[in-house]
């Protein structure tokens, strides 16, 4: 865990580092961290988080490092940080599934509700998570029609001018053997 913070804290705040981006006239700023912050708006976008994953495997007997939730809570803490948004929006897979907010520790609960204090947090349902967050600060809701921009989990198949959406994390085949299997994304934060 040493390791993740000093990786963090060696990130410099150097613009060249992000890109920025335009969406339906809104500028954006996709951070290395894993956010895309739109300044105008004062909002931070992050995205499958799939928080409590390790706990989840677990409970089906595969057995994970217990740290993802504290590693992708200490990322989310720096990127907010980073920008001071007003509203965090999280488009949904917050919890690798139904019952993991519901379950999870209060140390991993109390850093979410210290990041949350005096912003706005909205969490979109996903399809790990379709029933919302149990007592958690903010609100659940299935999207989010706000200033000209529609911010969902899932690309909708016809995607309205200034959609945003999750869902479709990087990943990658890796063949060997003559098996294909699908590799888990490469970071654990989100990639709006």
């Amino acid at each position: 865990m040493h390791r993740i913070a000093h990786a963090i804290s060696a990130l410099p705040d150097n613009p060249a580092l992000s890109a920025r981006i335009v969406v339906n006239g809104v500028v954006g700023i996709c951070d290395p961290l894993g956010g895309l912050y739109l300044p105008d708006l004062d909002i931070l976008v992050v995205s499958d988080l799939h928080l409590e994953k390790g706990s989840a495997f677990a409970c089906r007997g595969m057995m994970l490092p217990p740290y993802d939730t504290l590693a992708t809570l200490r990322i989310l803490d720096a990127v907010i940080s980073r920008h001071n948004p007003k509203t965090v929006i999280s488009l949904g897979d917050n919890f690798h599934d139904r019952v993991g907010s519901a379950l999870m520790p209060d140390l991993f609960r109390g850093m979410i509700e210290t990041m949350a204090c005096g912003r706005e947090w909205i969490w979109i349902n996903g399809n790990h998570d379709p029933d919302g967050t149990t007592a958690l600060p903010g609100s659940s809701m299935d999207e989010l029609n706000h200033a000209g921009m529609i911010f969902r989990h899932e690309p909708a198949l016809n995607a309205a001018a200034g959609e945003i959406a999750g869902h479709l994390h990087p990943s990658a085949t890796v063949r060997r053997r003559k098996n294909t299997c699908a590799a888990p994304a490469l970071r654990q934060t989100a990639a709006a």
